[in-house]
């Protein structure tokens, strides 16, 4: 079994991204919140951020959160149990499963919901989320009309306005799909 470093993908991803941005080291760490020290690690696959750091990275550098996390070059993807970039923050731990472009693109996590309530900044405009609570109960949407959700059921909802997620059980599991749409569409 190959084993991926996850974080050294993360960096370049990021490297890269903020090179085609055309932003210094220090206009992104400003933009994104964070040192210098610490956005330097990440870039060199030394780091090992947060969900709240690489939201607030990806919202600076204006892409999808997959966008940092995505394994570029392989013409077909298979993610297997257990394997995928993770990311962790209070309430929820996911992993990238996919990334399907249509228009825009479509982010699927395998996530976990953590009995802690999580809230969730604004993300860009026009940004989806579609959550299928697959194992569980849990409260997820947008703060003022977040709704409890039990296995089979799912959710969807404009998150481009802060939102919430919190796992109402010992164990809670879902399928997040993010629709990013396309600058002009």
């Amino acid at each position: 079994m190959v084993r991926v470093d996850w974080a050294r993908i993360v960096g370049r991803n990021i490297h890269r991204l903020r090179g085609s941005a055309g932003l210094s080291l220090a206009e992104l760490a400003e933009a994104g919140g964070i040192s210098k020290t610490t956005l330097h690690g990440i870039e060199q696959g030394a780091g090992n951020p947060t969900l709240s750091t690489l939201w607030a990275l990806a919202t600076a550098l204006q892409v999808p959160l997959g966008e940092l996390l995505e394994q570029h070059g392989a013409p077909a993807e298979v993610t297997r149990a257990g394997q995928g970039p993770r990311v962790d923050g209070d309430a929820v731990h996911a992993r990238l499963l996919h990334r399907i472009r249509l228009r825009g693109t479509v982010e699927v996590y395998d996530i976990e919901l953590d009995e802690a309530h999580q809230h969730s900044a604004a993300h860009a405009p026009g940004v989806r989320e579609c959550l299928v609570l697959t194992e569980g109960t849990a409260l997820a949407g947008p703060e003022e009309s977040a709704a409890e959700l039990a296995a089979g059921d799912s959710i969807r909802f404009d998150a481009d306005t802060p939102h919430v997620y919190a796992g109402r059980g010992e164990r809670n599991r879902a399928v997040l799909l993010m629709l990013h749409e396309d600058a002009g569409g």
